[in-house]
């Protein structure tokens, strides 16, 4: 049997956290069996549903690298097919026409709320001719379900679980308006997309027992269910967006990697061993159900940071570059030019290393590229103004003399002249930073220069000692 399975995302809002997770697990399960993994709009719910939503979903599924195979499937295009199935099970007696009027079904609930059942329909037109109902009066289809016996889902994640059959009611296929409901279009759909595999949030558990129900009805194989639990705050709470529920475009907005959040996602709910980073390739290779736990897995901002950290250390500089532009362009206000973008290149390495997000790095490398005369924290202005200013003035003159504008030879000629002037390091390197850097906290202030390059680093030395 050749593995297909789906991510059914309603588009009636952007692509949160719990359905990437969702569409991850589906991902990696295809990827893992060779198989096949389909992409479906649940858009069934015109009113809801937006084509921006649609727009986002994709977005962010591309953004993680989540590629889908075949046309996106839409749920609203194949509604026909949907009512032709309802119409097939109508004709073969496994439904019928309900008639009950929205009156009758109000009363219906509020007797059931008054007596502490819970509230169902009662089938009150299950068994009675549809001849006793007024000449063109609105009906529904309704499922015939079973009304004895039990209902058993062997999910591959929570194990066997049955619900008693009079616990669930006839539920309605097609409304009075003859569009299908979304109970019964996400079988249908399921079955002809030739779904083995049905992976998602165990909130839908409930729902895979009427849907159990409806394919038994059809004749159809149901797929095997595989429920994972949801995802929750660290404080155990469910998932709200003090948390980190947010869509996925807002993960991205904070400076996170699509490899760091893949990785983040597959260990909320899935464990091999005590791995933390595991790459996607090994993902891949290791991923499947029976490693799923049973339990809510917690979110932890901290943990997807460091993960990140480590993301952005292996990425490679001239790829950081590329995605820290646009962030320094908005920060700045103008287009970076060449030389900049050269330096950035040069300073990357020394960068990457002490940021955890793309928004750290930015503003980390945002001196870089600030125009001269370089605008002073208000601890470095102290500082050349207390006897810095009057020091770098003195050793301009011998960084000019430099030939060699690499960190080792600047290092060598800071010393010396630290040494002729009986000074600290320290008492040199900490003006230097704070002329160059506008800042007294930075990259190791040697790698500094070299990545400013000589023009540059001159520069802002004259800015600063008015030579």
């Amino acid at each position: 049997m050749r593995v297909v399975t789906r991510f059914a995302p309603s588009p009636t809002g952007f692509l949160h956290i719990g359905g990437a997770r969702t569409a991850l697990f589906n991902w990696l399960f295809s990827r893992h069996h060779g198989g096949t993994f389909l992409l479906r709009i649940e858009d069934t719910d015109r009113v809801r549903s937006t084509r921006e939503a649609v727009a986002a979903i994709l977005d962010g599924l591309t953004w993680l690298e989540l590629t889908w195979d075949g046309e996106v499937v839409h749920q609203f295009a194949r509604a026909e097919r949907h009512a032709a199935v309802a119409r097939e099970l109508l004709e073969r007696g496994r439904a019928y026409k309900c008639f009950a009027t929205p009156e009758e079904l109000d009363e219906m609930r509020q007797a059931a709320r008054a007596a502490g059942r819970p509230v169902r329909y009662d089938g009150r037109w299950r068994d009675r001719d549809p001849a006793e109902a007024p000449a063109g009066a609105p009906y529904v289809i309704r499922l015939k379900a079973p009304t004895a016996g039990v209902t058993t889902v062997a999910d591959l994640v929570q194990g066997d679980v049955t619900v008693e059959n009079a616990q669930l009611d006839d539920m309605v296929l097609l409304r009075s308006d003859g569009t299908p409901t979304y109970m019964h279009s996400v079988v249908v759909d399921d079955h002809d997309m030739a779904i083995t595999h049905v992976i998602r949030g165990d909130d839908h558990l409930t729902n895979a027992f009427r849907q159990r129900q409806l394919y038994d009805a059809c004749g159809w194989t149901a797929p095997a269910f595989a429920h994972i639990p949801l995802i929750h705050g660290p404080d155990g709470a469910k998932l709200s967006k003090r948390h980190g529920a947010l869509g996925v475009e807002a993960y991205r907005d904070m400076g996170y990697l699509p490899e760091a959040l893949r990785n983040y996602l597959m260990r909320l709910g899935w464990a091999h061993g005590d791995d933390e980073i595991i790459s996607t390739a090994q993902a891949v290779a290791w991923f499947d159900l029976d490693a799923v736990g049973r339990s809510p897995a917690r979110f932890d901002f901290a943990k997807l940071q460091n993960l990140n950290g480590h993301y952005l250390r292996q990425r490679a500089d001239a790829d950081l570059v590329a995605l820290v532009v646009p962030r320094l362009e908005t920060l700045v206000a103008r287009p970076l030019s060449a030389p900049e973008t050269d330096r950035l290149r040069r300073a990357m390495a020394g960068l990457k290393g002490r940021a955890k997000t793309l928004v750290e790095l930015a503003e980390a490398a945002r001196f870089y590229v600030q125009a001269r005369p370089l605008a002073l924290e208000a601890k470095a202005a102290a500082l050349l103004a207390g006897g810095g200013r009057a020091t770098l003035g003195r050793l301009a003159p011998a960084l000019a003399a430099t030939p060699d504008w690499a960190a080792p030879a600047l290092e060598s000629a800071v010393r010396a002249f630290a040494d002729a002037n009986r000074l600290k390091l320290g008492d040199v390197a900490q003006p230097l930073r704070a002329a160059l850097a506008g800042s007294l906290v930075s990259p190791p202030i040697f790698d500094v220069m070299a990545a400013l390059g000589r023009d540059e680093a001159l520069g802002r030395l004259a800015d600063q000692t008015g030579d």
